[in-house]
């Protein structure tokens, strides 16, 4: 098997796994119309109990999800409103797309979720809305509580993406300076029966994580920020407007999101249409049929790119060497979502990092591919889902005058990739199932 070979089927397995994460398809698997009555993953849901029927939501897949949501309500919907990320559109004929800033949220975001607030706030116990959640949902949703501004909760969102901090600190903090996520939109939406539908980013599909969980009763609390901002020693970085209301929260002064037993959620029902796991499994049945002994390692890896990588590295030598953990031809997948601890100016992302690290592990190998993207088609601040490299990587960098460690200095795989044609580039893929990593070692050539 030549590397181009190699190269190919990995394409071609992370295109299987992006189809598999269809948030169309996957949103029309679990509501499912027989006239006037809806099958919501298992529960019958009768439209003619509703004087109107809504949509709502944020996320990467809103449009595609909106769209089926058209389709099976059909003139039964009354209109409703979704932000969506920058060009991350598809026409529609009753649900209002609202394109908003990612990953740092921006004004159109906050016109946007005023206006869903806005409806919701007028709804009654005689209407029905769903509301879809996707990656992106916890920017693409911002409403910041009283005398926290938009730009000061840019700032917090942006310093804790540099610190490393993880989805979940993340959206933490995102929780207890919002006025929606958390619980808080199930709240403006009570007393109408609410039917969330989830597509997951977040590692172990938590509903009280994804999208900042604006629909599940949320067990963080405003001490679990503070112990954040310690732990990464921000408490002086922040804006003190955002101090001053963590602090407020703290002493009580400031209302808790809803938790666990509150009678906002009594008519609010939760569903899970697809995930990372499904991704995976649906690269494993592409590359078997493509020959390959295959092992998946796990849909709930996160940690430090670079030390991912290594293990990466490692495994692909043990392989070529030895044939363990699986044999040649061999295809090893993992999914799930690391981080990058930046040092660096330069451009790039966390699956552009992990195979310029990786790539410098397993320089000199023949027959062996690591690829990495992530789902949604964007890596990082960059217009790539990720990257791909094998053993002569380094090798024809190094003829174009790019050295590996100077640019994983900089943090710029990016431009390290560019000029050798190395990018993982799909545009917007309307979907968010967290990243993909594959390592292919072939057999030798005959």
């Amino acid at each position: 098997m030549s590397t181009v070979d190699l190269r190919t089927d990995a394409r071609c397995m992370f295109d299987a796994a992006l189809k598999a994460a269809d948030p169309a398809a996957a949103t029309m698997r679990h509501v499912v119309r027989d006239g006037n009555r809806l099958n919501i993953s298992g529960v019958t849901c009768d439209l003619d109990l509703f004087d109107g029927i809504y949509v709502v939501g944020a996320g990467k897949a809103g449009a595609m999800m909106a769209g089926a949501m058209e389709s099976i309500l059909g003139d039964r919907l009354a209109g409703g409103a979704v932000n969506v990320k920058y060009g991350h559109t598809t026409p529609l004929r009753r649900v209002e797309l609202i394109e908003a800033g990612h990953p740092i949220p921006d004004a159109a975001g906050v016109a946007g979720t005023e206006k869903i607030a806005g409806l919701l706030d007028r709804l009654g116990e005689d209407d029905l809305v769903f509301c879809l959640l996707s990656g992106g949902g916890s920017a693409l949703m911002p409403l910041p509580v009283e005398g926290v501004t938009l730009s000061e909760k840019q700032a917090v969102t942006g310093r804790l993406l540099q610190c490393g901090a993880t989805i979940n600190e993340i959206n933490t903090i995102r929780k207890h300076i919002s006025r929606v996520k958390g619980g808080q939109l199930a709240r403006l939406a009570s007393p109408a029966r609410l039917v969330s539908l989830v597509l997951s980013d977040v590692i172990g599909d938590p509903l009280d994580v994804i999208a900042s969980g604006p629909t599940v009763p949320d067990k963080s609390t405003y001490s679990d920020c503070r112990a954040i901002l310690g732990r990464y020693e921000l408490e002086n970085e922040l804006p003190p407007s955002v101090i001053r209301h963590l602090d407020a929260g703290m002493k009580g002064t400031e209302p808790e999101t809803p938790g666990p037993g509150d009678p906002v959620f009594d008519r609010t029902q939760n569903v899970m249409i697809a995930n990372n796991r499904q991704a995976l499994d649906a690269a494993r049945t592409e590359a078997e049929k493509r020959g390959y002994n295959t092992l998946v390692l796990s849909s709930s890896i996160d940690g430090e790119t670079r030390e991912i990588a290594r293990v990466y590295s490692a495994m692909a030598r043990e392989i070529a060497q030895h044939g363990d953990p699986v044999r040649s031809p061999a295809c090893v997948i993992s999914g799930g979502e690391t981080t990058v601890t930046l040092k660096g100016e330069g451009k790039g992302g966390r699956n552009q990092e992990f195979v310029l690290a990786a790539a410098a592990g397993i320089e000199g190998l023949e027959r062996t591919v690591v690829f990495s993207a992530g789902t949604d088609g964007t890596d990082g601040p960059t217009d790539a889902a990720g990257a791909v490299a094998d053993g002569q990587t380094l090798a024809r960098a190094a003829e174009k005058g790019l050295a590996a460690d100077v640019c994983l200095d900089d943090n710029d795989a990016y431009h390290f990739f560019e000029p050798l044609g190395d990018l993982v580039m799909t545009g917007p893929t309307h979907t968010n199932v967290m990243d993909m990593r594959l390592l292919l070692v072939g057999q030798e050539l005959t």
